[in-house]
Order: structure tokens, then C-alpha cells, then sequence
């Protein structure tokens, strides 16, 4: 790897998946891995904490709360003290006080017996030694997807989150404009992530998914005329109609949520423009927004499926389950690459060898 290289991170619920690309390699000759998430990593070790009745205090930054959230609850529910910054804090719940009512003190300085957690959706020094055991560099190029909801401490989250999408389906729906390198002032987790590495590009894991589908052979022939994409990660569920450039409808809701009935049930109704967002808030999803100018047709009917929960959609009729560049568990990270790529002019061919 040249200092050219680049790093793509998709950090979900589940797994973080990793790819090092650099112009010009073949795709397949690259680093890949799929590693456990950072939440889960995390809660393991607060678990081992709480097996031996050790206090606990978090610093670091914000990030996907998860399992990490439910790690801390259940060592609180067995007495024992937890300590965290307030940054760390918001891991847990944007609203301080809420966290508090739990039993969490908040202090910036740790009791001498507590074992110290440092929170963070990148572990940069851990992912280096990992790399180094290989003889692989670093790399000092980063691309980077979390979800976040945005911060939102004394309303719905769900809501505040489906907003945001809302309001970039009126702004046009362009899938270029989901790629930051200044993310917007209320998403913290990813601000967090940018000050953790600066200059990295960021997306949401649910845009890099569906931007990294529509490497699919499949996805690139009916990309014009129109299809879904459906990426069906381990917590959350994303769909997108999309033409060309654009999205011009977006669905989500919770995987755990969902069957293979409820799920076909909704993604019909979502090709055709009459699923609603008061039914998915509902049903505890985020929400369904269609743009005004989406006009149905049997080409949306088409449905990309990528995401490790894709069974769910097995029984679907017409669509494939997606494979870009030869790899369904990197889609997110294909995608984070041709982002980078088109934001710096580099030449991106997928499928070239």
C-alpha cells in the first residue's frame, strides 16, 4: 500500500467491514476484512467487567450506542458504579439527565478503582496493530460510515433522524450529497468520527449501502430506467427508489422488526407510492418519505437486496440478491471507495480487473 491508500470503514451494529483500496489495484488483491463492531467489542469487555464486579468509567467520544448502551445498563442493574465524561455519556443518551436517572455520575476525573473504557467508533491504534501483523501500512486516507440519528435530546430520535432524510429528498435527493466532509452540526457521531480523523470523508452506512449495491452489474443496467435498493443490515432495514442519480423514496425501519411478509408487504406498497410514514413510525420504524415527482412504474419493481439479513427478503419475485465487485458484506464499503474517488477525481471502474 502507497501513502495513496485508502481505508474504508463501514461501522454498523453488527460488524465493522474494512477495505484498502488503492487507483489501480485489482479489487480483488485487497485487504478486506469483516470484524465484530465496535458497540459489540466494547460491550464484551464492559461484560467482563461486570462478571468481576469492577467499577467502570467511559471516557472517549461519542458512538454507535447498541450493545454498548445495554452493557452499561445491566452493570448498573447489578449495583455497581459506572462513571463516564459527558461526551461519553451521550453514547448512552443524548439527554445527560436521562442517563443520570439510571444511576451514571457524570466527572471528568476517574475514581482511582475504576476501569477505564474509552468509547469511539474508530479504533484506529487497534486496526493499525492488526494491519502491521500483516506487513499492511496504515493508511492516512479514511472513509467512514456510521448511522446517526442526530442529536435530539428531548424528542423522538426516530423522528429527528427520518427528517433529515425528508428534508434531502426535497433538496433534490442527489446521492452525491450524502458524502461529508463537513457533516451537518446536529449528526455528532459522525463529527465525532471527523475529529478522530481529519479530513476522512463520511457517510451514513444506510447511503454508502445503497451506494455500493449500485455497483452491481445487475443494478448498473437498470439504473437509468429506475429500481430499489434494499440494504438489510443487522439493526436496521434501508430501501431507496432510485434513477440515476437520485433518490427519489426512502424507507426504513427496524430489521428485528420485520418478517419476510411484513417486509414484502411494505416494500410493495413502497414501489407504488402508497406506504406512509405515519404507519412505519407507527410500527416503531423511522418512516417512508416518496418525492413528489417519483412516478411508479415496473421498473422499481426491480430490487436490488444486499446487507447480512438479505434472507429476510428470499421470497422476493423479481430482484437479485446484490454482489458488487464480487463481495455483499463490503457494500457499504465499495460504496464509501467510489465516493472518495468521485469527491477527488480518482479514476474508480468497478468490475475492471
Amino acid at each position: 500500500m502507497s501513502d495513496g491508500a485508502l481505508l474504508a470503514l463501514d461501522v454498523g451494529g453488527g460488524t465493522q467491514d474494512l477495505f484498502l483500496w488503492e487507483p489501480g489495484q485489482p479489487v480483488e488483491n485487497a485487504v478486506k476484512m469483516v470484524l465484530p463492531a465496535p458497540t459489540q467489542v466494547l460491550a464484551r469487555r464492559i461484560g467482563r467487567l461486570t462478571s468481576q464486579r469492577l467499577p467502570l468509567f467511559l471516557n472517549g467520544r461519542v458512538m454507535g450506542g447498541g450493545a454498548v448502551s445495554s452493557a452499561v445498563r445491566r452493570h448498573l442493574a447489578q449495583r455497581l458504579p459506572v462513571f463516564a465524561t459527558a461526551e461519553a455519556a451521550r453514547t448512552l443518551h443524548d439527554n445527560l439527565e436521562t442517563v443520570k436517572q439510571w444511576g451514571l455520575t457524570l466527572t471528568d476525573a476517574p475514581p482511582a478503582d475504576a476501569v477505564t473504557i474509552t468509547l469511539g467508533d474508530v479504533d484506529l491504534e487497534g486496526l493499525g496493530v492488526l494491519l502491521a501483523a500483516f506487513e499492511v501500512p496504515l493508511p492516512s486516507r479514511f472513509a467512514v460510515a456510521v448511522q446517526d440519528h442526530g442529536f435530539n435530546p428531548l424528542a423522538s430520535n426516530r423522528r429527528f433522524r427520518f427528517q433529515h432524510w425528508e428534508n434531502f429528498l426535497a433538496g433534490g435527493g442527489r446521492l452525491a450529497d450524502l458524502a461529508y466532509r463537513r457533516p451537518p452540526a446536529a449528526f455528532t457521531r459522525m463529527l465525532a468520527v471527523a475529529e478522530a480523523l481529519p479530513g476522512a470523508l463520511l457517510m451514513d452506512t444506510c447511503a454508502a449501502g445503497v451506494r455500493g449495491a449500485l455497483l452491481d452489474e445487475a443494478a448498473r443496467a437498470r439504473r437509468g430506467e429506475g429500481l430499489t435498493v434494499v440494504n438489510l443490515g443487522n439493526a436496521h432495514t434501508f430501501a431507496a427508489l432510485v434513477q440515476g442519480d437520485r433518490l427519489l423514496g426512502i424507507y426504513e425501519h427496524h430489521t428485528g422488526l420485520l418478517t419476510p411478509v411484513k417486509l414484502a408487504d411494505h416494500l410493495r406498497r413502497f414501489q407504488v407510492g402508497t406506504l406512509t410514514n405515519e404507519e412505519i413510525f407507527a410500527d416503531e420504524g423511522h418512516g417512508c418519505a416518496i418525492s413528489s415527482d417519483y412516478r411508479p412504474g415496473p421498473s422499481f419493481a426491480f430490487t436490488v437486496i444486499t446487507g447480512p439479513r438479505r434472507r429476510l427478503a428470499r421470497d422476493w419475485p423479481e430482484g437479485v440478491f446484490a454482489a458488487p465487485l464480487g463481495d455483499m458484506m463490503l457494500s457499504g464499503c465499495f460504496g464509501l471507495a467510489a465516493a472518495y474517488a468521485e469527491a477527488e477525481g480518482l479514476p474508480w471502474r468497478p468490475g475492471d480487473s
